[in-house]
């Protein structure tokens, strides 16, 4: 993506860049939009981030079902004590 961009500074079109690198146009400008102003291991960190965030969004996603699971249950025992002890 960087070399593209790199490219795309150089004054070569958008057009000719997205047919040499079997991209859209539309991709290009969507680069150039997010990542015009990075450097290659500003664009590394970057991505590791993301990933990372991803990875820790999904923890959390399979703690909170988890969690609920835990308070259905907790709540069904519950029931069944204050039924019982009637």
């Amino acid at each position: 993506m960087i070399s593209i961009l790199k490219k795309q500074e150089s004054c070569i079109s958008i057009k000719d860049l997205a047919r040499e690198n079997g991209v859209s146009e539309g991709c290009i400008y969507n680069w150039k939009a997010k990542y015009g102003d990075m450097e290659a291991n500003e664009l590394k960190q970057m991505k590791e981030l993301e990933e990372e965030n991803a990875r820790l969004k999904s923890i959390v996603a399979n703690l909170a079902l988890e969690n609920d699971a835990v308070k259905n249950v907790l709540e069904k025992k519950l029931g069944r004590l204050t039924t019982n002890n009637k």
